[in-house]
């Protein structure tokens, strides 16, 4: 498998606090790879690099060949819109908009079809269990069913890489652990790369390969 993400010496500063520093980060086309790490470690900074949202200080993102500092703006949302996904702790859900609505967004944004949007957005949450909540807005929702359609507004356009943050951590271990196992059979199965940030252990060892990082300092965990 080729490497489809890579940051080189990527540091991050907020003022003079150094956030990150001096990392280095492989990812894989439909690798799972988890950044573990405790609250305030920085690495929910470096994923915000890697996502091209946050410019690092020093050194380099590349994304499937070309350096993210590169690229236009216009240029740098268009591939975050239609390459990327992202899953947060919270959902970051429209709660005006109904299930169906709020997954098939990264379709509309991309310029298909309401029709067509919808339908795709049906067949991700049929997979992930939502099929008969279609019509339901999303502010009815427990904190299990809204993570499941944040996973599949994430996955719904078939990105090359997903990014969550804490995507389970507001969530209670039976339904973290349904979540995870739904999210990432349905990104492998996509052949989908991930990226999760977490404090949990239990989250990490589901992942290819595992970093820990602390201080903001990265360091990457080799199986035994």
């Amino acid at each position: 498998m080729d490497i489809i993400l890579r940051a080189n010496g990527v540091g991050l500063t907020y003022g003079t606090e150094q956030a990150v520093s001096n990392a280095d980060f492989t990812l894989k086309r439909g690798e799972v790879a988890a950044i573990m790490g405790s609250s305030g470690s920085g690495k929910s900074s470096l994923l915000y690099c890697l996502a091209g949202v946050l410019p690092p200080t020093s050194g380099t993102v590349t994304f499937d060949g070309v350096q993210l500092s590169h690229l236009p703006d216009g240029e740098l949302s268009a591939l975050r819109r239609t390459r990327l996904g992202f899953v947060f702790q919270y959902g970051e859900l429209l709660p005006e908009l109904t299930v169906e609505e709020n997954t098939a967004l990264p379709l509309r944004l991309a310029g298909i079809s309401k029709a067509h949007a919808h339908v795709m957005a049906g067949q991700v949450l049929k997979r992930l269990g939502m099929g008969d909540l279609l019509r339901r807005r999303t502010s009815k929702l427990s904190g299990g069913q809204s993570q499941r359609v944040a996973v599949a507004r994430a996955l719904v356009h078939r990105p090359d890489v997903v990014f969550a943050d804490e995507p389970t951590g507001a969530l209670d271990s039976v339904n973290a652990a349904a979540v995870l196992r739904e999210f990432l059979q349905l990104a492998r199965r996509q052949k989908t790369a991930v990226v999760i940030v977490t404090h949990d252990a239990e989250v990490a060892a589901k992942a290819d390969s595992q970093y820990t990082m602390s201080d903001g300092v990265l360091t990457q965990r080799v199986a035994a």
